[in-house]
């Protein structure tokens, strides 16, 4: 078994609480001296209350997924044999309605690019199980609840 933690935090200062319109600007803070600014997705809370140069827990979540699915990939890569020089992902996310009219992800895309160099090149076969093996290897993948899908450029 593992831990993991974050620390949260979010400070009222000067501004006024009871009418709705604080900032949700807050700071993530993780062991290694990561601090990465938070706020609400401007898609829930409007600007200026939100901030939309700061991370919000949906993109968070996306990355988490790409991240995952990316680590466990070069990890299988290298042990196959494999030359990984560049690896990219526009991941997408999508929120939507669920039972009762509860939000909740949806549906992942993962959209990887990977460049390998040498002499030991990947058919698009090979690549396919990469990539299905790296999303059975993926924590994150393994924890949600909606789709997760790979288009791989082959």
């Amino acid at each position: 078994m593992h831990h993991y933690t974050s620390h949260i935090e979010w400070q009222r200062g000067e501004q006024p609480f009871t009418d709705n319109r604080y900032s949700r600007g807050h700071d993530w803070k993780f062991d290694g001296g990561a601090v990465v600014p938070g706020s609400s997705s401007p898609l829930s809370v409007p600007l200026p209350m939100s901030i939309a140069a700061n991370v919000d827990p949906e993109e968070a979540l996306v990355a988490a997924a790409s991240s995952c699915h990316m680590l466990v990939f070069l990890w299988l890569a290298c042990k196959q044999g494999y030359t990984v020089d560049s690896y990219r992902d526009q991941a997408i996310g999508i929120l939507d309605k669920i039972a009762k009219g509860k939000l909740a992800f949806t549906l992942i895309t993962l959209r990887p690019r990977i460049v390998f160099s040498g002499a030991l090149q990947p058919s698009a076969a090979q690549l396919d199980e990469l990539h299905h093996q790296a999303h059975d290897g993926c924590y994150i993948a393994n924890s949600l609840a909606c789709d997760i899908v790979v288009e791989a450029a082959t």
